[in-house]
């Protein structure tokens, strides 16, 4: 004990504190979370999170540049459509639609980059909720279930390789896994968001995506923060349907779940490093309360210590900035 031991010699230097310290997460494991809208040569910054833009297939092209570069592992694709939205969500599984054309385009132009798909309906719904309604305007769990297997079928026949349903519906991840078998995609991968919390922190990304619901809110379906068993419970069964990774979103204020699911699963785990948490460290270093970098690099190593195995970050375009490199 002291004043024989002395814990401050393993960090006297600079030097020192390299030779000891975890390293930073490689960009291989990060993901980056981005919108893809209609048209052409649209490139549109979105207030609420700066650094990050909605783009067309064509500008998005030129984003990946950039982002390939820095050796950035994949990229998980948004969509949204300006044309008429319908009860059921139907443009999400339209052949011809903007994720679709996207995810074609980036594995032609990018062949090794990872290409993840969000599989939802929210964005596509006159509601805006995450299914069809029923007849007391409740989320029809299983109807939803089996428009999601048809988003995750139209991303997989694009040649997406990663299907990620985010509707936190009852058997969600089942019904999508049999469809997948069903039509010969053996090896499509299904990253389930099996612990999605009803959070607070999900307003920059609902800005982005122009997807809060028309009424209500997402309570029902989304899991509650004041229950973690039963939030680990929908990690558990979404291993036991099929799930080929696991997800816990959002992330900062989800490290403890985050641990538990990496204890008690084999499975990889990402962690989804949502939009208000990405925001909320931007407006703090614009007020002049902390350092940019240095937040954006703590926040990434908590995730890290926790256990998590794939960083799914809007970060993610900026690695080289945040981290120096």
């Amino acid at each position: 004990m002291f004043p024989e031991v002395r814990l401050r010699r393993l960090r006297r230097t600079p030097a020192i504190r390299r030779m000891f310290d975890a390293p930073y997460p490689p960009p291989c494991k990060f993901v980056w979370p981005v919108f893809v809208v209609e048209g052409h040569d649209r490139c549109e910054p979105i207030a609420s999170m700066p650094g990050q833009f909605r783009y067309s297939v064509d500008r998005l092209l030129g984003a990946l540049e950039t982002v390939a570069a820095q050796g950035i592992g994949g990229v998980l694709l948004f969509g949204q459509t300006e044309g008429v939205k319908d009860a059921i969500g139907s443009g999400a599984f339209a052949e011809d639609g903007v994720v679709q054309r996207a995810v074609a385009a980036i594995k032609k132009h990018f062949p090794g980059l990872v290409v993840m798909t969000d599989v939802c309906l929210c964005a596509y719904t006159e509601h805006g909720h995450c299914g069809p309604l029923d007849r007391h305007g409740g989320v029809d769990n299983d109807a939803a279930c089996e428009l999601l297997a048809r988003v995750a079928l139209s991303h997989a026949a694009a040649g997406a390789d990663v299907v990620a349903p985010s509707a936190m519906m009852d058997g969600q991840v089942q019904f999508i896994r049999e469809a997948l078998a069903d039509h010969d995609f053996f090896d499509t991968l299904l990253m389930a968001y099996s612990s999605k919390f009803a959070s607070a922190m999900y307003g920059p990304f609902r800005d982005a995506e122009n997807s809060s619901p028309a009424s209500g809110d997402r309570q029902g379906y989304q899991a509650s923060y004041r229950n973690l068993r039963a939030a680990l419970r929908e990690s558990e069964f979404d291993e036991n349907e099929g799930a080929d990774i696991l997800m816990v979103k959002p992330a900062l204020f989800y490290l403890d779940v985050l641990q538990k699911v990496r204890e008690t699963s084999d499975l990889p785990v990402a962690a989804y490093n949502v939009s208000g948490e990405y925001s909320m460290i931007i407006a703090a270093a614009e007020r002049g309360w902390g350092d940019l970098k240095a937040m954006a690099r703590e926040s990434l190593a908590a995730m890290d210590r926790a256990g998590c195995d794939l960083f799914i970050s809007y970060w993610a375009n900026r690695y080289n900035e945040i981290f120096e490199l």
